[in-house]
């Protein structure tokens, strides 16, 4: 017996399996066709048992489950597969159980999803459990069925047996009854709407009970699967003496009323019936016959008295009527019926219900009063005045109800609408019926009103002032305008316009540009505060209404100065082809004014406030540079020690942030004789040269080091004769100084330009030396200038020479004392005291070419 239970159960195994890998098979070949996954397994299958191969299924390797983390995903606690992403197979993780997860219902599947990251992918699994007969047909309790039947019961009589019970579903699932072989019963099977299966035992022999008073049954039940399992209860016929009296209720149909919500326990009728028969035979027991719905459960009836209780909720909405079927049974299982009819009377339980049927939002806000809004269908199940209703709107509010049909009501308008006041209604609408206590309901309808386009755009203010710093990157943001529209939606989509005007002759666009959306003005050019300083625009404001609304607005745009230019200096000039030389007496005093530096700042403001510093000196004790007038005074008594020429670094800073400088070097000759001076600046001259050049005469050396030194002998002694001889003409001669002044004064960015020639006159008295500058028009100067550019320096000076030589030469009237003295410089022998001299190399070499020719 053992055996064959084993080889059944292999059997049962071997054909599980085979229809695993057969579904699985067929999973796979949808999948390649239909792009799906879908697995079918028996249920019951051991943890580790294959379900299908995933990464074969999708068409995806090893490596990419591993790279991609592959994982299950699903909502429920309990997860039934596993996912191994080393072998990319899927294997039962927990115990299925098809009856557990889906009862009676077929098929029977769960999904989940196998996510995949680094591309994201998510692939929906679906796994169908098979069903497998692992359950038999059982009996409730398994208790047996007991029959006491007289034997004078007629044939045909039927007994209603107990129903079995199989969890399992189709082939697997309860397919038959077998009642255990007997002369007096056979057995009879019915079929439920829903496919249950119920039999009844029917009495096709009478019975005798003198040759059998007691019968013992077995009621088999069996089902469908392979191998077959079934379940047996037992039946217990126990055969009574005869009872031949029926018995009989004393009213064939009872009536009472009863009110809905009657409490729980609460008797309503007795219901009475007697018995002929005597002795057990005669004593009856009172139930209800089977009831249909959910009226089994409201009312039960006390078996011995025959009283009706209320054991659920009467519902007068549901049921306004209940008709009852009573049996009475004496113990010889005859029966005698009877009928009983409750009328329930109506209570005002039920509320009105509103229905909006139709609703009318947005409403435009020029809507005419009396416009209808909504339409409501309001009901009451109750009856009579229970049911009878009334509506009204909460609060103040521009509407009124009117009544239409029976039960419906429209919502109207009651006066003009203004959306900028009031751009929505919260509509309450209260429902209540006429009832002893009346009940009532309410729903609230929410309103907006729709815009007109009524209002015109309205900037925040009636004009703006913006400010931008010059030198601004083209594209920066200078200001934003804003205007608010009192309208909605389109009508309050305001579009910015820059309106076309002329900015010194130029259309405004060239120099800012207006985002029309956001209202953001941005320049378009790099302003410059010295050519412009502030321009004056109209923007307007347009709504997207139809049609459109508008207003204007002036925008004034400042510009700010920037510190972006240095300070220039007017004098003294330096060029690249002279240089000029101060000269102070070595009897200057303290205090002596030596010379002034002149520099202008075409800035503004603070940017232009100038300030004067000494650098770097050759004798830092012997000078001081005035802060804010620029004067070079000195600070003590010039000594014979003192060296002749003295070189002075003057830096020029304005007051900007950060500032910006200029420097300028004043050449100073400390000396009472003009062939001192002369002397000095004959090395200065030479060693500028030297300095300057000094790449030039190292190439020049290199390649011709041999003539070079011959040439070089010839035209050193060449010009020292040269320059001794025209010593002594200058010191002979009257010839005044013309001083160089730039004609117009230009910034080096050429963003601007003075708007005046600066031209300056040094002026001096005959009794102090702390005199001070005073610039107005171009007339003397206490400066030696050579120009040695030209070939023609010399007839040049004579020719100037008869300028100083009228009587009423401006420097005639110019006397300085020398040495504290009665002794004054003559014009002519003060021109000596300031030389320039400074011979670019190009000229002193084709003059010695010259000389040495002739």
């Amino acid at each position: 017996m053992a055996f064959g239970v084993e080889h059944r159960d292999r059997v049962v195994r071997w054909r599980m399996r085979l229809t695993a890998s057969l579904f699985v098979f067929h999973v796979l070949f949808l999948y390649r066709a239909e792009a799906q996954i879908r697995y079918s397994i028996p249920e019951e299958l051991k943890t580790g048992s294959l379900v299908g191969n995933v990464a074969q299924d999708l068409g995806l390797d090893l490596k990419r489950l591993r790279s991609g983390r592959a994982r299950i995903v699903t909502g429920e606690s309990i997860q039934y597969t596993e996912l191994k992403t080393d072998k990319g197979t899927l294997v039962v993780n927990e115990r299925i159980d098809r009856e557990q997860l889906c009862g009676d219902l077929t098929p029977c599947s769960f999904t989940f999803e196998i996510l995949l990251e680094k591309p994201m992918e998510l692939h929906p699994v679906t796994i169908e459990v098979l069903d497998v007969n692992d359950n038999a047909p059982t009996f409730q309790n398994n208790k047996p069925i007991s029959f006491e039947i007289s034997e004078s019961a007629a044939v045909g009589v039927r007994f209603p047996l107990q129903s079995a019970q199989d969890l399992d579903v189709g082939q697997n699932a309860l397919q038959n009854y077998i009642l255990s072989p007997n002369d007096n019963f056979i057995l009879k099977q019915h079929s439920n709407p829903d496919g249950r299966k119920y039999v009844e035992m029917v009495l096709q022999k009478p019975l005798d009970r003198e040759r059998h008073p007691h019968f013992s049954l077995k009621l088999i039940a069996v089902d469908g699967g392979t191998p077959q399992r079934s379940g047996t209860v037992s039946i217990d016929v126990t055969v009574l003496d005869a009872n031949d009296n029926d018995p009989v209720f004393n009213q064939s149909v009872y009536k009472a009323s009863v009110l809905e919500n009657t409490k729980t326990g609460t008797s309503i009728i007795t219901v009475n019936a007697t018995d002929a028969d005597s002795g057990l035979n005669g004593h009856i027991t009172y139930s209800l016959s089977k009831m249909k719905g959910s009226v089994a459960e409201i009312f039960t009836i006390d078996e011995k008295t025959g009283t009706i209780y209320v054991s659920g909720q009467i519902d007068y909405e549901k049921y306004r009527k209940y008709e009852l079927r009573v049996e009475a049974k004496d113990h010889g299982g005859l029966t005698g019926t009877s009928k009983v009819i409750f009328d329930v009377t109506d209570v005002n339980d039920n509320e009105p219900i509103i229905h909006v049927m139709s609703f009318s939002t947005p409403l435009s806000e020029d809507a005419i009063p009396g416009t209808t809004i909504a339409i409501l269908n309001i009901k009451d199940a109750d009856s009579e005045r229970n049911g009878q209703i009334k509506c009204w709107i909460d609060g103040k509010l521009p509407f009124k109800i009117e009544t239409s049909l029976t039960n419906y009501y429209n919502l109207v308008s009651d006066q003009h609408f203004d959306r900028e006041s009031v751009s929505e209604y919260n509509i309450t609408i209260t429902a209540t019926d006429f009832g002893s206590l009346p009940l009532s309901s309410s729903t609230k309808l929410h309103l907006k009103i729709s815009d007109v386009n009524d209002n015109a755009p309205l900037f925040d203010k009636n004009s703006y002032t913006a400010y931008i710093i010059e030198n601004n990157s083209p594209g920066f943001s200078i200001f934003t305008v804003s205007a608010r529209d009192s309208d909605w939606n389109q009508n309050a989509r305001i579009s910015y316009v820059l309106e076309d005007t002329q900015v010194s002759g130029n259309p405004v666009s060239t120099y800012v540009s207006l985002n029309s959306e956001t209202g953001v003005l941005n320049a378009v050019r790099t302003f410059d505060y010295e050519q412009i300083k502030h321009l004056a625009l109209v923007i307007k404001a347009q709504d997207g209404g139809s049609p459109p609304l508008s207003s204007n607005v002036t925008v004034k745009i400042m510009i700010q100065d920037q510190n972006d230019n240095p300070p220039q200096v007017l004098y003294p000039v330096q060029t690249g082809g002279s240089l000029v030389a101060e000269m102070v007496p070595r009897s200057a005093d303290v205090g002596y004014l030596v010379t002034k530096v002149v520099a202008v700042d075409v800035d503004s403001g603070q940017n232009a406030w100038l300030s004067y510093k000494l650098q770097k000196a050759t004798d830092r004790a012997l000078f001081e540079v005035g802060l804010q007038n620029g004067e070079i005074r000195t600070i003590r008594q010039v000594t014979d020690k003192d060296a002749v020429k003295q070189r002075l670094t003057v830096i020029v800073e304005d007051n900007g942030q950060p500032s910006r400088s200029a420097t300028v070097i004043v050449n100073v000759v400390v000396a009472d004789s003009f062939p001192e001076v002369l002397s000095e600046f004959t090395e200065l001259t030479h060693d500028k040269e030297y300095n300057d050049n000094l790449t030039f005469y190292l190439v020049l050396a290199l390649a011709v080091v041999s003539f070079l030194f011959i040439t070089c002998l010839v035209v050193i002694i060449s010009v020292k004769i040269y320059r001794w001889r025209q010593s002594r003409i200058l010191y002979h001669s009257n010839l005044p100084v013309i001083p160089y002044y730039p004609p117009r004064y230009s910034d080096t960015l050429g963003t601007g330009t003075l708007p005046h020639v600066y031209n300056y006159e040094v002026c001096r008295t005959t009794d102090s030396r702390k005199s001070d500058c005073k610039f107005g028009r171009a007339g003397r100067q206490n400066v030696l200038i050579m120009d040695p550019s030209s070939t023609g320096t010399m007839q040049r000076i004579q020719s100037e020479k008869s300028i100083l030589d009228e009587p009423d030469s401006p420097l005639e009237s110019h006397r300085f004392p020398f040495n504290g003295g009665e002794q004054f410089y003559e014009p002519t022998s003060y021109w000596y005291t300031r030389v320039f001299l400074l011979l670019p190399k190009e000229t002193i070499f084709s003059f010695f070419v010259s000389f040495l020719s002739e």
